[in-house]
């Protein structure tokens, strides 16, 4: 909502609270539209003109922030969570179903049995589940109270052979380090875990003692540490993590700007070079390309933003063709993905050599590696067997298997981990969750037929997330 909307909203009903005489009808109507944001309702007045410092001094900057979190991470909305083997669902009312894989209890139903159908995890009734994540054999869930469960194997970040984690839990147990903490959002990297507090703070646990996050930590360690450097002052609405690497947006005064941190193999933090980096560095180009990050998507090895003038932007290792340049190349600073040109997108999202684009229309484009039919591009199929259902995308092509579901689809997430065959969702509108790619520990949460493995279309998953 823009100023001018939250303004006009303001002078139509009674404010909720006491006049303010020091501040402009603008500020007034901003600080109207903020406390009726769920983050906002229950902070303390210290607390929210803490924030209010830290977004710069204004309640209209505060209002800025507090939706631009909303927008880019669907809270308080439905979502549909593709991990690596099990899959998480969480309905617009905060209820959770669990599917698939569930050797370490990633499921949360207190058993490590397999599950294909979609199954609520019922210890969680009477809380509100407003953002999900998950990673190997671990998910993690964020109630509307700040509060993180997590369950599966019981470290935060994995080794490269998974030797962390021995002890599973089966169960959604509260992580008692982050209690003093006030938790908006959760990202999964292969090595480390990160979480955002809701006044825009980045905290990560278990990337080594070599101190490639800006704090020097043990690879066990369970105690969440917040992120040093460049956005120590700055508040961040999203974060998104790869294998190795994680990128913050952050909303400034000056508009919106994306920082990189961690390892830089293919370029995947932009900054023009494969070196790593110890503390969270800006990504200038953005500021070159002219263009406003609204949406970040950290994939395995590639990256991507969508500008608020709905251009995207790719970058970091080109294999598959998955930053859809229409070649194999890396690129070391983001570049527009210019095939896109004619689409005004809305979100993106990334996983290992794969992306996939949603436009403001609803539309569905996909590009990079075809494995496990995770692309959704099986029209050809039938024609040529089964070749064409792997084959890999190097341009962005319309997934018209989508099309056919005469609804607008709002979030895509698909498989974000190296070693597994990957699967994809797609939620529409109405709530209504559509599966393709891999199904063969029950993750796409449809019946497997004559031992169907992957389903090169997308199946309706019977839960209704509305």
């Amino acid at each position: 909502m823009c100023l001018s909307q939250a303004t006009c909203y303001f002078f139509r009903q009674r404010a909720n609270f006491a006049p303010d005489y020091e501040l402009s009808i603008s500020e007034l109507a901003a600080l109207d539209m903020c406390q009726r944001r769920a983050i906002f309702k229950p902070m303390t007045p210290e607390e929210r003109q803490d924030l209010k410092q830290r977004c710069g001094g204004s309640w209209k900057l505060v209002l800025r922030f507090l939706l631009a979190g909303e927008a880019c991470c669907r809270r308080e909305k439905s979502q549909a969570i593709a991990g690596p083997c099990h899959s998480i669902a969480v309905t617009s009312t905060g209820a959770v179903y669990s599917f698939g894989s569930n050797s370490s209890g990633q499921l949360g139903h207190g058993t490590t049995e397999e599950e294909w159908r979609p199954r609520q995890i019922r210890s969680l009734q009477g809380i509100r589940i407003i953002q999900a994540a998950a990673g190997p054999g671990r998910t993690m869930l964020i109630s509307d109270a700040g509060q993180v469960y997590a369950f599966g194997k019981d470290s935060f970040g994995e080794s490269e052979y998974g030797v962390q984690g021995t002890k599973l839990v089966t169960t959604p147990q509260l992580v008692e380090s982050l209690k003093n903490v006030f938790v908006v959002q959760a990202a999964i990297g292969n090595f480390f875990t990160a979480v955002l507090s809701r006044e825009g703070r980045v905290y990560t646990f278990s990337w080594g003692s070599d101190g490639i996050l800006g704090h020097q930590t043990e690879p066990n360690d369970v105690e969440p540490h917040p992120l040093l450097g460049a956005i120590e002052n700055i508040p961040v609405v999203q974060i998104a993590a790869g294998y190795c690497y994680l990128l913050a947006l952050a909303c400034q005064p000056c508009g919106m700007s994306v920082y990189s941190v961690g390892c830089g193999l293919g370029g995947k933090l932009g900054h023009g070079s494969r070196t790593d980096e110890k503390y969270p560095r800006l990504i200038e180009q953005f500021r070159l390309l002219n263009l406003q990050p609204v949406v970040v998507a950290a994939g395995a090895w590639h990256a991507a933003v969508v500008g608020r003038d709905g251009r995207v932007c790719t970058w970091g290792w080109g294999r598959y063709g998955c930053l859809g340049h229409g070649n194999e190349e890396c690129e070391s600073v983001p570049k527009v993905v210019e095939a896109l040109s004619h689409v005004k997108a809305v979100h993106v999202a990334t996983g290992d050599y794969t992306t996939f684009v949603v436009s403001d229309e609803g539309d569905v484009y996909s590009f990079g590696c075809g494995e496990s039919a995770s692309l959704g591009h099986n029209n050809a199929a039938a024609a040529d067997g089964q070749g064409n259902r792997h084959a890999n995308v190097l341009s962005p092509e319309l997934v018209t298997s989508l099309k056919e579901v005469n609804e607008r689809v709002v979030q895509i997430s698909l498989t974000n981990c190296v070693y597994w065959n990957a699967h994809t969702f797609a939620l529409t509108e109405s709530g209504k969750l559509y599966a393709f790619g891999a199904g063969d520990k029950g993750q796409l949460g449809v019946e497997r037929m004559n031992n169907q493995t992957e389903r090169g279309n997308p199946e309706r998953v019977e839960i209704d997330l509305s």
